[in-house]
Formats: structure tokens, sequence, C-alpha cells
């Protein structure tokens, strides 16, 4: 089964795509979401890839341990599922918490990370207040009192009325993931701040924005573009999830990048 143990007795969730002996690139999913988030991407992205998708602990099949998760621990499950799949180094490409969890492992563990695009994501996400009363919420009605308002967040007014079916594909995994694992992963970026390690940051990094985007803002991606050694820019016209509002020009914009 496509499960790695980590160092603290939980089980990751892991798929593979693309010719096993291709240069690996490993795909990491946002907050609510899980590895189904990248399916506009693998075809492509396995054309040249050995494409590793893995659910973030506390969603899709991956152990939802209940307590406050932290983003050092999100990193560890990444290098510890690298370690049990005998992955030296490799390209990666998160989004919002993917992303984060990206920025720690270029900072903390920049040997296994050859270049990495980081989407839609940020390096503190401040007031914690606001992460408090998600953590509340979920916790006392379930995921699918967030549905409404995240996917209005996460997608362009336009985008929700001519493509429901793709909305409703991220509602459903944000309604099945486990609030236990979702609360989680809330304390992990509540307590985050990676803003002062950035300029630690080495290897080639693309920063991509949505300019509609509301949860990670474009001010939020201009500061890891000012802060991090010739990180590359690429912006679409998209809201938080660019990679399912825009999937051929993110395609487009992060496998040149990759290459």
């Amino acid at each position: 089964m496509p499960y790695c143990e980590t160092s603290d007795g939980e089980r990751i969730w892991w798929e593979s795509e693309g010719p096993p002996d291709a240069p690996p690139l490993l795909f990491s999913n946002s907050l609510g979401t899980n590895l189904a988030m990248w399916d506009g991407q693998v075809d492509e992205a396995a054309e040249s890839y050995r494409v590793i998708r893995y659910d973030q602990r506390g969603h899709g099949r991956s152990a939802a341990p209940a307590g406050e998760y932290t983003l050092e621990r999100l990193g560890r499950d990444v290098i510890e599922l690298l370690d049990a799949l005998g992955i030296v180094t490799t390209r990666f490409c998160g989004l919002s918490m993917g992303g984060m969890t990206g920025i720690w492992l270029l900072i903390h563990h920049p040997e296994r990370f050859e270049r990495a695009a980081l989407c839609n994501t940020a390096a503190h996400m401040p007031p914690p207040e606001m992460w408090n009363e998600r953590i509340r919420a979920v916790t006392e009605k379930g995921m699918g009192a967030l549905v409404a308002g995240v996917t209005e967040r996460w997608f362009t007014p336009a985008f929700r009325k001519e493509n429901p079916q793709e909305v409703e594909r991220i509602a459903a995994q944000i309604r099945a993931t486990e609030p236990a694992g979702y609360a989680g992963c809330c304390a992990a970026i509540r307590d985050m701040d990676q803003r002062a390690a950035l300029s630690r940051i080495s290897k080639p990094s693309l920063v991509l924005i949505g300019d509609c985007d509301p949860a990670t803002t474009p001010e939020q991606g201009e500061l890891l573009l000012d802060n991090i050694a010739g990180a590359k820019k690429a912006v679409l016209h998209a809201a938080h999830l660019s990679n399912v509002e825009q999937p051929q020009r993110f395609n487009a914009a992060v496998l040149a990048f990759l290459r």
C-alpha cells in the first residue's frame, strides 16, 4: 500500500504517475484539499517526470491525528516520504499550505530540492484570531460550515459561474477533510512566520501569484519575491486555486520553470 510511516507513527498516503526512472517532481496540496487537487497537472507533468503526489497530514487518506500541528512537522513528513521512496533530490510544487511547506523545506533542507514552485502562498498569515475562529467553527460545526465561504475566496465569480462542476469537485474535497486534521493544519499556519528566514533560500524558486487571490494576496507573493534571491515571478488571472482555475497557463508556467 502506498503509505509512508512517519517518525511519530502516523501514515502519509502517496501516489506516483509517470516513468519510474524519470526525474521526480513532488506536488503538495493546499489546506482543505487532497492530492486530487492536482488532477489537472498530472498528465502533462508525467510526460517528463516521475510525479509523486501525497496527502498532507490531516487530509485525504493520510492520518489526521488530534491536536495542533506545526509547519516543521508538515515539512518533516515530506523529508521522511522522500527517504522512504529513496529519493535524494526532487523538484517541488506546492500551493497555499503546500507552498508554505515548500518554503520551510527550502530553508531547512535545501540539499533535497533542485528547484521549487511556490504557488498562491505566503510566509506569514495573520491574524491568529482568524485561524482560532476557523478551528472553533470546524470543531463545533464540521467542515460543511466552511464550504461556501472557502470556495468563494478560492475562485473568481466568473469561474464559479462557468465551472460549477470543478467548484463542486473541490468543495467535495473540503467536506471530506477530517475536522481534526483541518484544525491541526490551521494551527500550523496560525503559528507560522517564515519572513525572517526567506533570505536563506538559495534554490531556484518560482513565485506564482493569482491576481485576484484574496487568501494569499499578490502583496504576500511580492514579499516572497523581494526576499528570495533570484526568484522568478508568474502572475495568472485567478483567485486562490490557480492550478484549478487556469490549469493550462499554470502548467505552462510551472513546468517551464521546473525544467
